[in-house]
């Protein structure tokens, strides 16, 4: 009898090792399955980085905007919102040169959202008679003036670049200015579309291979926007609560423009975007290229790093302008050139 009991408990224990070892296995299972679970939602957020990007808004949205506004706008790097209005009601002359709107007469305003409202700046084109009216009347819808001033010299008739900024409704905001420049010539119509030559009588590529930038062709003038390297900020978020960075396509990009003049030569304007320790570089780098600067000053009033805003003149040959002009951006903290 006692060797039966015995054979039996020996029976029982085995059954309850052998039960152990098929729960710690179970367990072991669950275990890994969990961690393999875990591993893929892990390696899924990681690969849906846009789920915390604000989506790029589309033409569609700004609708409302382009109609308070009179005019319909593009969209521009960096989510931004932009609407132009050439001055192609004025005739002036710098020198003997008569200017393209695309050279040197383009009112623009540019308007980005940061949660329910938005950012607006500007440039409007005006003339001495304009500037009054204009002012009063933004003043009136909430608009600040951030800087009045000239661009160019010996220009007839006298023409002064008014710069703009705001916060709030865009819809309001846009109504605001739409009313300040029907107190203007500003043209609302958008220009018939015409195909522009391909040969403008200047040597594009040979200008982009001397800049070391791609330019385009706009308005019969060859353009070029070089955004700076570092981050842009306007306004304090803690002391006023609209702080945000400023994309280069609102105006924070160094601007070069080339209008042909015949015989391979070309009027030169726009401005360049500085630190204050690269303003001297640049004019004596401009000096040495024979380019005239016509106006040193700020366009905005709260921004971080401080800028300053210089622009330039010159009718010469375009290729000796364009290596001037490429020794000029070389003082600056640019976005680094094309490689050739």
């Amino acid at each position: 009898m006692s060797n039966y009991f015995i054979g039996r408990e020996q029976g029982q224990q085995a059954t309850t090792r052998k039960a152990i070892h098929a729960a710690a296995r179970f367990w072991m299972l669950l275990a890994t399955v969990l961690i393999i679970n875990e591993a893929l939602v892990n390696c899924a957020t990681v690969q849906k980085p846009s789920s915390s990007t604000p989506a790029q808004t589309t033409p569609a949205e700004w609708k409302a905007v382009e109609a308070a506004i009179g005019k319909a706008g593009t969209m521009q790097p960096g989510d931004v919102y932009k609407v132009s209005f050439p001055r192609s009601d004025l005739v002036v002359k710098v020198r003997g040169v008569q200017l393209k709107p695309a050279l040197a007469l383009g009112s623009w305003v540019a308007f980005k959202r940061m949660g329910s409202a938005a950012m607006v700046m500007g440039d409007l084109v005006l003339t001495e008679e304009e500037v009054t009216p204009v002012m009063s009347k933004l003043q009136e819808g909430g608009i600040e003036q951030t800087a009045l001033h000239n661009h160019v010299l010996d220009e007839s008739p006298r023409v002064m670049y008014m710069h703009i900024g705001g916060h709030g409704d865009d819809v309001k905001i846009a109504q605001a200015i739409h009313a300040a420049l029907m107190l203007t010539g500003t043209p609302f119509n958008s220009p018939p579309a015409s195909t522009q030559p391909l040969d403008i009588g200047l040597d594009t590529k040979q200008l982009e291979q001397l800049m070391g930038y791609g330019g385009k062709l706009n308005g019969g003038v060859y353009q070029f926007s070089i955004p700076r390297a570092e981050e842009i900020t306007e306004g304090d978020m803690q002391a006023s609560g609209h702080g945000m960075t400023v994309p280069s396509s609102m105006g924070t990009a160094t601007a070069i423009n080339f209008q042909p003049t015949g015989g391979g030569k070309a009027a030169i304007t726009g401005d360049f975007v500085l630190l204050a320790t690269e303003v001297n570089p640049v004019i004596r780098a401009l000096r040495a290229g024979s380019i005239e600067v016509t106006a040193l000053h700020s366009h905005m009033l709260d921004e971080h790093p401080r800028l300053f805003f210089m622009h330039f003149w010159a009718n010469d040959d375009a290729l000796k302008l364009a290596r001037g002009l490429r020794s000029a951006l070389n003082q600056t903290n640019s976005h680094k050139p094309q490689s050739k």
